[in-house]
């Protein structure tokens, strides 16, 4: 499952450089599947939809950090735990998404989508 940042929230960014996706972004900021990743031009997403990696996206959170499900990875292939997690200085501020339940495979899957 990919993680999400809850309202608890202090917006103290120690999360978003930890992120080898690039899947967080602070509160207002546009985004794109291209950022910190090896998309480009147009791409399948694995859930099917297709986008134009480098097309900026609307903010998903006016209010605090937020994570691009479709770019969250849990750190696997990267790390042994989600590194937003263990960094963020707020408990059980950035908490596993039920709305987005995934496999490992899933996302070890996106991780070789994402960089290639």
């Amino acid at each position: 499952m990919a993680v999400l940042i809850t309202d608890t929230c202090i917006n103290c960014a120690a999360c978003e450089p930890e992120c080898p996706n690039q899947a967080i972004y602070e509160a207002g900021a546009e985004w794109s599947m291209a950022d910190g990743t090896t998309l480009t031009g147009n791409v399948t997403l694995l859930n099917g939809k297709e986008v134009s990696a480098e097309e900026m996206q609307p903010a998903l959170s006016d209010e605090f950090f937020f994570i691009v499900t479709d770019k969250c990875t849990e750190c696997k292939g990267f790390h042994d735990e989600e590194q937003c997690i263990a960094f963020c200085p707020v408990p059980d501020c950035i908490i596993h998404d039920p709305d987005h339940v995934e496999s490992e495979d899933v996302l070890l899957q996106r991780r070789t989508f994402l960089h290639g």
